[in-house]
Order: C-alpha cells, then structure tokens, then sequence
C-alpha cells in the first residue's frame, strides 16, 4: 500500500540506471553512514559497497578499495550522493566486465529487475509494440497514437500518462480495471498521471505481475527496461491464460494416472506449456526432451516436428532436409504464419534462442491450435476433480497477495506449491522479520519428507505463538495438503498483517492494538451523516452489496476520488457489479492493493469487507495527521470459525497486500476481537 514516493537524482542518466526501490535503498546505506561521521568518504566505500547487490560475495573490500584508488587518489575525498552512485555503478561495470556479465542481456519475463545492465532487447521491444498495436489499434482513447513505430521510442513516451498500461491489463485480464475511473485527456496534471501508475501498479499486482522494484515514478519517466520489463509480463500472463485446467481441461490428455495428475496440477503454465509440447514432439518421434524456450529450440527442429504434428496440412519435408537453422526457422515460420502465429518472433530470434520471444510463440501456437482430444471424456473428468483444481476465489486471492509481497518463491498453485514448508515460511518472515528460525528449516528441493514435516511444524509453532486458532494442528496437515487448514492458517495470516501494521502507526493508535470494531467505527466516523447511505452495522452488512457506503468512504478519505456520476443506485445486479468493480478500481487508483473480485462485494463476504476496509483505513491514516483511538474494550485472541472437528475454517479469504509488509514494524503480540462483531 506504497505511494511509490520516488527518489530524484538531478542526472537523468544517473537515475535511469536505478529502479526506485534501488534508489531507496542506496539513499538510506548513504545517509546512515553519513550519520556516523556528518561525511560520507572513500574511505567509507569499500565495507559498504562490499556489501550491495552485484558485489557481495563477489569482489573483496581490499579489490573494491583498489578500484575505488583508480578514480580518487586520496582516501579523504568526501562525496555526495551522486557521486556515491556514480562510485557504485563504477564498481559493478569492472565486476561484471570481469565476469563476462557484459554479454547478458535483460530477461524480462523472468519479472524483476537487476542494477547491473538494463540493455533493451529490440526484438523484444518491436514484438510487444506489434502486440499493442494489434490489441489496441481500435481503441477510442488511444486509436490517435496508434499504431506505434517500433524502430522508434514512441513507445515509452505514450506510457508516461498510465492510459496505455491500464488498457494493457484490461486486454490480459478483461474487467480487472474499470476504464471509466482511467483518467483520460489530451493533457494530464502530474497528480492524475500517478493515480493513473498507481492504479496500473495495484492492478497489474491483482493480475500476478512482480511489481516489487517498480514506482509511478519509473513509469512516468518511461524508463525503458522496466516499462518493457512489466509489458512483458502483462503480455504472458494473456498469452498462457488458458494453461491451466479450467480453461482448457483437455490438458488431462498429457498424464495417464492420478499420480501424474498430482504433477500436472503442480505445474506453473510455462512447464505445462512445456509438457504440452512435449507431449506431440514425442508423438511425432522427436528424440529429444525440449526443457527451455531457449537453446534446446535454437535449431528450429522441435518447431518443425511440432508443426508437422499440429498442421500436417502446412508441413513441408523440406524443413527437416534443410541443414541450415536459419533456413529451417525461416521454413517454421511460413508455417506458422498460416496459423496466425507469427507476430511474435522472427528467424533470427530463434536461432539466437530468445527465450521470451519462442515461449510467447509456441504459446501462440496452443492458442490456435492446441490438438488435444475435443472428446468430452477429459471434460467431464474435469469437472469431476475436486474444487481446489477449479481456479477459486480462495486460492486466487492468496496466491496473488503472496506473490505481490516480493518473497523469492513465485507461487503459481497455492495448495500445491506450500506443502513444503517453505513459502509459508518465507511469507512468515516477510511479515515479521525474526520470527523464523532459518536453521530448522530446509530449502526446496527437499528430498526427504521428514524435512517437510519439520518447516510445516515450525509453522504451526510460530502460528501459535502469534495466537492463531490451530486446534488439533500439525505440520504433517500442510504437508498433505489439506486445503482447508491452509486457508485457515493464511487468512489469519493476512489479518495479523494488516492490524499489525495499523498498531504499528503508533502516532495514531498509541501502539495499542486495533480490533476489527476499531475499523467498524472508523468507517462509520468517516461516513457519518452521508444522506446517500446508512452507517455499516458490520462487515457483513447486506447493506454494502449496494456499494453506495464503500464508495462514500473512498470519497470520504480523498474528496473527488469518486465521480458520483458514475454510481448507480445498486438495486439491480448489474448495478450492483457496476458499482463492485468501479469500488476495486477506485481503491487501487488511491493506492490500496486489495485482491477482491466484485462478487465478493456483491455477495458482501465479510472478511474481504474487513480487509478492503482496513486497507483505505491503512492509506488514510498514513496520508492524514488525524488522530485515532483504539477501543477500550478487551481484546480477544485472533481465531478464524471452526467446524464440528475443532480445526480452524477459512470461510472466504483476505484481499489485502501490503508493500513491504515488515519494513519498519516491530514485532508485537497479536490480539483482536472475532470478524465480522
């Protein structure tokens, strides 16, 4: 729940080979060793510098004190800020030029950033200006800019304003934004350009991109490793949207027991994109195993034995014959090209082994045309497994909050991916630094089960000790997947975060703890005396599937925030979704970066009313100077409901992420009265 407030650098160069979140945390090393001694030196460099990213563990404090000896004869010279960045840029480029790193370029589909080099691939640059082009060339606000010239930069000076970036993720994700809150003129005032970024940033989170290195500033300047870094994943995230069984239960076709239906359901979209792959190369007696988008297709004949299975009608035996890989790709994509699967790459990419610009064409290539079984035995299997398999709300919204808390771990099937131990454990400690004993803990690949058992039960202990309701727990529960129980343990998860953080804004609450009530009757002080809507009785007042109070309370932390206009009264069902999905949008435009669909609204589920609500408490707290006070009344441990069995149930699940959730908060108990009052 950041607002990205950016650090400014006066050498626009010098800023441009930073993300925000770099800066940030250069500026904060700068400034404390500054402290110490009123000066930052050179002298200072070496055990400081040691320890940065790109040089720890990589180059000595003696070899960076040489380095450094090059550029500053005397060990006294005082520097500035710029100066120390400049120091620090020197010292990687001489660390990479040593390494051989110089030859590497950006990778923007494995998401984030790195400091070293930010070299643009044009490739890439010209196949995601093609993809906008294509996608957006009809829309009515952008229609005057497009199409974009992909030799030129035209493309990161249309992004500065947030409109290109916002109707992007509604291309990826249909509805995730409501385009009526986009604010959309000839000209932009920097304040409705960042509540255009900050609404792109919330959103592309909701949609599972990895924003953590990412601020409204960087997009408004249109620095063109990151804008092309996040436009690529908002790119894979359309282009495998239908790698999963849901959308296309025909994927069932690819394993042949239940024990390899385990693996398929562990499987992110780019290994099931893989194994789909694999699975006709084998039929069309292709020896090899492909395992990367990269070097194993460079030669162009896993392309040619995959066409020659999928559209036989297209195929040529010429394209085996041929000994040359240029010609071979060049062969693949005359084929490809009848089925509409050219866009994305050119030969040259694939016999340099372009892993972004091959993943996006052979997903293409299962978009139009994936030759599984159109039986409907597969499908009614489908529809037989269990929930959990089903893209649910539950296991949606968790798996896009933990994947937006920046942990290392990438979560791609929720029930899957934590029966290790480890990703708990890294969100447990992302939270609330201190709390995990990394000693008794095994990092994945974990071989033995027992190594299992023992991260689940550290969670479980921690778990208790923050006051979770885990009756008849254990660790070997997780392990086994048991879906309810890791829901359970996960929604109080996420409540711990965001009340945690709301006692941690101790010149609001005096460090006392803050109970659900405190954020009923904040809510309520905030819309009190509104003719439009009654006061909230509680989070689950049937009262808010209407959306009118929720959007009294957004206008009520940021006047003009709403366009009243634009609401309707919420009697009929559309109305009412209208009303849902302009609320979410309008949340995330403030900065709020809550995971909820409109139906969770429309259906007034409580938990998800509670957090949406702590949440614009959290922002308007941390925007305002008003004083609150926390209730006098008693609190009561954190639980979640539990059935007959005493085991805690997880009735619907949290919406709330916070940036850097544990950045500066103190560890504290936790104690807060039960949802929903």
């Amino acid at each position: 729940m950041s607002n990205f407030v950016g650090v400014l650098v006066s050498d626009p160069w010098l800023q441009n080979q930073f993300t925000q979140v770099e800066l940030r945390g250069l500026k904060s090393k700068f400034l404390s060793t500054k402290r110490e001694s009123g000066h930052v030196i050179v002298g200072d460099l070496p055990p400081l510098m040691g320890k940065l990213k790109g040089l720890k563990d990589v180059v000595t404090e003696q070899e960076i004190a040489g380095i450094l000896a090059e550029s500053y004869a005397e060990t006294s010279h005082e520097l500035d800020f710029e100066s120390f960045l400049q120091a620090y840029l020197n010292l990687q480029a001489r660390v990479a030029e040593k390494s051989g790193e110089m030859k590497n370029s950006s990778s923007f589909l494995k998401a984030t950033t790195t400091t070293l080099l930010h070299t643009i691939n044009e490739s890439e640059k010209a196949s995601y200006v093609a993809h906008i082009n294509s996608y957006l060339g009809e829309d009515s606000f952008l229609k005057k800019y497009l199409p974009l010239d992909p030799a030129s930069n035209e493309l990161f000076n249309l992004v500065r304003d947030g409109v290109l970036l916002c109707k992007l993720i509604n291309v990826a994700v249909p509805g995730t934004i409501d385009e009526r809150a986009i604010n959309t003129k000839g000209v932009l005032n920097p304040w409705e350009r960042n509540e255009n970024h900050t609404l792109c940033l919330n959103s592309a989170k909701a949609i599972g991109c990895t924003v953590v290195n990412i601020g409204t500033q960087d997009l408004i300047e249109g620095r063109p490793h990151l804008v092309l870094g996040l436009i690529s994943q908002i790119i894979k995230i359309q282009l495998l949207a239908d790698l999963n069984l849901k959308k296309t239960p025909q994927l069932m076709e690819l394993v042949d027991d239940s024990k390899d239906m385990e693996e398929l359901m562990s499987l992110g979209p780019e290994k099931l994109l893989l194994k789909w792959m694999n699975f006709h190369l084998k039929k069309a007696g292709y020896k090899k195993t492909v395992t990367n988008f990269s070097s194993d297709v460079k030669d162009g004949e896993a392309y040619a034995y995959l066409l020659n299975a999928l559209a036989p009608e297209h195929s040529s035996p010429a394209v085996l014959d041929t000994k040359d890989p240029n010609e071979r790709a060049k062969i693949v994509l005359e084929q490809a090209e009848k089925l509409d699967c050219k866009r994305y790459l050119s030969e040259k990419d694939i016999v340099e082994g372009s892993p972004n610009l091959n993943l996006a064409f052979v997903a293409q290539i299962f978009q139009h045309r994936n030759g599984l079984s159109t039986d409907t035995k597969s499908i009614s299997l489908s529809q037989m497994m269990p929930d959990d398999i089903q893209v649910s709300r539950d296991e949606r919204a968790f798996r896009l909050w933990i994947n937006s808390l920046g942990i290392a771990t990438y979560v791609n099937n929720l029930f899957e991916d934590v029966r290790n131990g480890w990703v708990l454990l890294e969100v447990l400690d992302k939270v609330s630094p201190g709390l995990v004993n990394w000693k008794h803990a095994t990092k994945p690949p974990i071989k033995m089960p027992f190594r299992k058992v023992e991260n689940c039960n550290q969670i479980i202990k921690i778990g208790k000790e923050l006051n979770f309701s885990l009756i008849n727990v254990a660790g070997n529960d997780i392990v086994q997947g048991n879906k309810k129980l890791i829901l359970a343990y996960l929604w109080q998860l996420m409540r711990f975060n965001i009340l945690k953080l709301l006692k941690n804004l101790r010149y609001h609450s005096q460090g006392k703890e803050i109970s659900d009530v405190d954020i009923l009757n904040w809510a309520n002080s905030k819309v009190k005396g509104s003719a439009r809507t009654p006061q909230m009785e509680s989070f689950k007042d049937k009262n808010l599937s209407y959306g009118i109070f929720l959007l009294e309370l957004l206008s009520a932390v940021k006047p003009r925030t709403v366009n009243w206009k634009l609401v309707a009264t919420g009697e009929s069902d559309e109305e009412k979704k209208l009303n849902a999905t302009y609320i979410i949008t309008v949340a995330r435009k403030l900065g709020c970066s809550v995971f909820l669909l409109p139906e969770d609204i429309i259906e007034v589920n409580q938990k998800m009313i509670l957090t949406l609500t702590a949440s614009i408490m959290y922002w308007s707290l941390q925007q305002t100077g008003e004083n609150f006070e926390p209730s006098e009344e008693d609190s009561v441990s954190q639980t979640a409901p539990s059935d007959g069995d005493g085991s805690a149930v997880a009735e619907s699940i949290s919406d709330l992420a916070i940036d850097d959730a544990a950045s500066d908060a103190s560890q504290s108990e936790n104690g807060n009265s039960t949802i929903g009052g």
